[in-house]
């Protein structure tokens, strides 16, 4: 599923227009960025929790020539799934799974 097939359910489950409903994908997708970048963390109860991770330095190996590359230190965006979420995930897949048996 991509931006935009989440923009057009979203809209015709809001009546909202289809360019109202991507101003409002956009400023949310901004405001996580933004907001991580800064150092805050994003909580969304029943859905997750977005927060930046630092990561350490270390030696990594180039899977094309083999050699060894240092990778400094860096901080990654992670994302942290609610139970409430992964338990729907989780029976919405297996309900899926019984009826293909």
């Amino acid at each position: 599923m991509t931006k935009a097939d989440i923009v057009e359910k979203v809209a015709l489950g809001t009546g909202l227009t289809k360019l109202e409903t991507e101003a409002i994908i956009e400023g949310f997708l901004n405001t996580v960025i933004h907001a991580l970048r800064e150092g805050n963390g994003i909580e969304i109860r029943g859905f997750g929790s977005y927060k930046v991770k630092k990561k350490k330095a270390r030696y990594a190996r180039n899977p094309r020539t083999g050699e060894k590359v240092y990778v400094g230190d860096h901080f990654v965006p992670v994302f942290k799934f609610s139970k409430d979420f992964k338990s729907t995930v989780d029976s919405g897949m297996k309900a899926i799974n019984v009826e293909q048996e």
